[in-house]
């Protein structure tokens, strides 16, 4: 985290928890780590470094240490991940964080303060990029047919149409160095993650069939299908 960079709500969460966090990830924490590479929340690198740890109680502090000195965004999204009703029933220690008071949750600056620095951080689409309302959210399985139908270009399309910035899309080609459709796969995942309710089968169809990248009707078309 840069020295400049005040600490989000999340970050603060997670470091006033830390005991009691690696108490309960300390039962598995490579379950929990595999849930975090996932999500690409942690670099190629650093996933090698916390799974090479063979304590469970290291393993599981080293995790949030890595988690907790990186951004607001990528706390909020481990703090999430933590709350999941799958990690939950896994690690039931972890219901406390479920409980805890609001202000508790918040920490400094509340829900307000996180969504303005989260809009800062990821930067809102033009508006010719806008969504409408009203189409299907995109699914895994639209990620992946489209993943199969773009080529070498898939960095300008990250950069140029999904406005993913490049440092991420390096974080990406780290993490999939040897299976291309895995790597824009994971390109259009997180987009997906950045957009969240915006993230609709019609909007990603809008953003790939614009500019230099448009990509073939037929690889794509099947986006607006509302059946």
């Amino acid at each position: 985290m840069a020295e400049h960079e005040l600490p989000g709500a999340a970050q603060q969460l997670l470091r006033g928890q830390k005991v009691a966090l690696i108490d309960a990830l300390s039962a598995d924490p490579d379950f929990v780590l595999q849930h975090v590479d996932s999500l690409s929340l942690v670099s190629h690198r650093e996933y090698q470094q916390i799974k090479a740890i063979t304590d469970p109680v290291n393993q599981a502090r080293d995790l949030l240490d890595h988690v907790i000195q990186k951004s607001a965004t990528t706390a909020e999204e481990f703090l999430q991940l933590l709350k999941s009703k799958e990690l939950q029933e896994m690690f039931p220690k972890l219901r406390f964080l479920t409980e805890l008071p609001v202000n508790d949750q918040m920490a400094s600056g509340g829900q307000e303060v996180i969504q303005k620095r989260r809009l800062k951080e990821l930067e809102i689409l033009p508006a010719k990029q806008t969504c409408s309302d009203g189409s299907r959210m995109v699914t895994e399985k639209d990620l992946m047919h489209v993943a199969r139908g773009i080529g070498h270009s898939w960095r300008e399309i990250g950069t140029g149409a999904l406005d993913i910035p490049s440092v991420q899309l390096e974080q990406i080609q780290e993490n999939h160095p040897n299976n291309h459709v895995d790597r824009v796969f994971a390109m259009l995942r997180y987009w997906s993650r950045l957009k969240r309710r915006g993230a609709t089968a019609a909007c990603l169809h809008s953003l790939l069939s614009q500019g230099d990248w448009d990509l073939p009707p037929d690889s794509i078309d099947f986006l607006l299908d509302t059946s």
